[in-house]
């Protein structure tokens, strides 16, 4: 969640939970949940959780969602062919690649780089989740950028 608010730009925690669950914990001896690295909800972090709240609320958020899933399934779908590649998947603004083998992260890293995108992956998955601001060039390049990098990698 705190990641989310942020868009990744700082730490941020956040705890998301039912009403009966945060009423008996507020009743404990500390108040609050006491959970998370310290000072996670920093003036800074909380700043720019506010601003991304406002950015998303000013716009069409769920039709923009919608064409980043279009996209991501046309641009990310023909990796599947690949025969490094186990399987793609796409929902709403959030796209995997699942391969067969899990990635040397030391060795796929600076190929991304090099291509001028942050792709973090994990395990077998690359995974991207763009904000929701993303320009249709921006998205096919960071797309294109990783079916280039997937092509590199052994079969």
């Amino acid at each position: 969640m705190g990641k989310a608010l942020t868009g990744g730009y700082l730490t941020l925690a956040a705890t998301l939970t039912k009403a009966s669950i945060a009423e008996t914990i507020s009743k404990s001896g500390a108040g609050c949940f006491m959970h998370g690295p310290t000072f996670m909800a920093n003036p800074l972090a909380c700043a720019i959780a506010c601003e991304s709240i406002d950015l998303l609320l000013e716009q069409d958020w769920r039709s923009q969602i919608k064409t980043i899933e279009a996209a991501l399934i046309a641009q990310l779908t023909p990796v599947r062919l690949l025969p490094q590649v186990a399987d793609v998947r796409c929902l709403g603004a959030i796209g995997v690649i699942e391969l067969k083998q899990p990635v040397d992260l030391h060795r796929i890293q600076p190929w991304f780089v090099e291509a001028g995108v942050w792709v973090r992956p994990f395990g077998k998955l690359v995974y991207i989740m763009p904000p929701y601001i993303i320009q249709p060039a921006e998205l096919q390049y960071l797309c294109e950028s990783i079916l280039q990098v997937i092509q590199r990698l052994d079969h």
